[in-house]
């Protein structure tokens, strides 16, 4: 047997951030408990791990785990409690959905359907791109497998179809325009639903614990107005800045008919399956209306592609993303809920906020937001900046006065705009940009207009849209 290969030097910083906040405890502040400040320098230890990367991040959780329990921070009865998360479940359920989705061959019909119907000039095409995105972000809580499983590889296929490809330096003439739209597309839809990002359930559960209740169905009503108009300037903006060189693309709807063609007509397997999605959805909505969670209308819609066989149990077993978002989730929610459990976040929110009094609860709420989002270019993950921040950033916006649902919601969309920031701001980003087609400063350049746009968009729009609609 040969050993794994570990580069322990990236443990060094982590354990050397964990350690002198460890030791500091004898000059904490008297209103903390021990226990408080050393589930800090255990939960700051875990999330500089997450960004070094010493181990994949699943055995990073582990090892945060194992030292809460053994250091006596915390007893195992308590630290074992994150598994029980129904937030957390939601996150497994809507993967293993959109597993379905992908393994029926649903979510590529639909993205040939929407090319075959707009793709006529390139920005049809774009526009297309992120309708497909849309329809399928809220059953796809994964935005890598979104993005990369199903919406890039048919981006790709266009390109190339087009002439458009990074080895022949030919990616300028559509290529570089729609995979930037792409991943834009993925940036505001993920904002739009509860379930279309594997950070907005974690969201969730942080501002139920500070007592809001949101719904899957006042998510999505708070994000539409903002969310639609981002989506409509957004290719506009780009075309504008970044203007693709073959402004028509009739080969583009000829490709996509060949394809449905050798797709072959829709399978029973995606008759269920597009049922399953549409159920799912309809139970999102009315979920606050019927007394349905949404926790439940996941364990619905896999039970039955469990039992009309579009899904084997080895499929779920299988599904190692949805497993790993699991287990490394339900430890980091455990340990930021028990920072908040312990005393240290409201500490925390009332040290800063001591400043913030005087100052215009929409000024507060702008100020925190913007923070919130340009921190994330210390970032390389949105999910582990929400776990990281979002509870203390809710804090603070309370603490200035701010309406409670509007700061849960509006931190939580903000929680995957700020994916406009880099080429390794989440998930998809490294896996668009590694494919050639956008230059490194290029997307920088790109992404600072689209994350601006969306700043003020929300800021405004959105917050007018959800005084409009009573959400405060």
């Amino acid at each position: 047997m040969v050993l794994e290969k570990i580069n322990y030097k990236k443990f060094i910083v982590p354990i050397a951030i964990g350690l002198v906040i460890w030791l500091l405890s004898p000059i904490k502040p008297d209103s903390l408990s021990l226990a408080a400040w050393h589930m800090f320098a255990i939960f700051v230890a875990s999330i500089a791990a997450l960004i070094t990367k010493p181990l994949p991040i699943g055995a990073v959780a582990l090892i945060g785990f194992t030292l809460t329990v053994l250091t006596g921070t915390l007893p195992m009865s308590t630290a074992i409690t994150g598994f029980g998360n129904a937030s957390i479940w939601l996150i497994a359920l809507a993967f293993f959905l959109s597993r379905g989705i992908i393994k029926t061959g649903l979510g590529r019909r639909i993205a040939l359907l929407f090319v075959e119907k707009f793709g006529k000039k390139t920005l049809g095409l774009a526009y297309s791109i992120m309708g497909v995105d849309l329809i399928l972000a809220p059953a796809t809580p994964s935005n890598t497998a979104r993005a990369g499983g199903i919406v890039f590889p048919i981006v790709q296929s266009i390109s190339k179809s087009l002439g458009s490809d990074p080895e022949d330096h030919t990616e300028g003439k559509v290529g570089s325009f729609l995979t930037f739209c792409a991943y834009q597309a993925n940036v505001v839809t993920s904002a739009m639903f509860l379930t279309a990002e594997a950070g907005n359930p974690i969201a969730y559960a942080f501002a139920l614990k500070a007592g809001i209740h949101m719904s899957w169905l006042l998510w999505f009503v708070g994000a539409l107005v903002p969310g639609i108009v981002a989506l409509l300037l957004a290719p506009l903006v780009i075309y504008k800045l970044y203007p693709p060189q073959v402004k028509e693309t009739p080969n583009a709807k000829e490709w996509a008919r060949k394809e449905l063609k050798a797709q072959g007509p829709i399978t029973v397997a995606e008759k269920i399956m597009l049922g399953d999605f549409i159920l799912a959805l309809l139970l999102w909505v009315a979920g606050s209306f019927i007394g349905m969670d949404a926790t439940t209308v996941g364990f619905i819609a896999i039970t039955i592609l469990l039992l009309t066989g579009v899904l084997n149990w080895k499929d779920i077993l299988n599904e190692s993303g949805a497993w790993n978002t699991f287990f490394w989730f339900s430890v980091l929610v455990m340990m930021a809920g028990q920072l908040n459990e312990l005393g240290f976040i409201p500490w925390l929110s009332s040290s800063i906020g001591q400043y913030l009094h005087g100052i215009p609860w929409f000024a507060v709420l702008a100020i925190v937001a913007v923070a919130y989002f340009y921190i994330h270019y210390l970032f390389a993950s949105e999910t582990a900046h929400t776990t990281a921040l979002y509870s203390a950033a809710l804090a603070l916006t309370l603490t200035g006065g701010v309406p409670p649902m509007l700061a849960a919601l509006m931190l939580g969309y903000f929680g995957n705009i700020l994916g406009s920031t880099t080429h390794y701001a989440s998930g998809p980003a490294p896996i668009l940009f590694g494919s050639g087609y956008v230059k490194q400063n290029d997307w920088w350049r790109l992404s600072f207009v689209t994350g601006l746009m969306y700043i003020i968009i929300f800021l405004s729009v959105g917050t007018l849209w959800m005084k409009v609609i009573g959400i405060w």
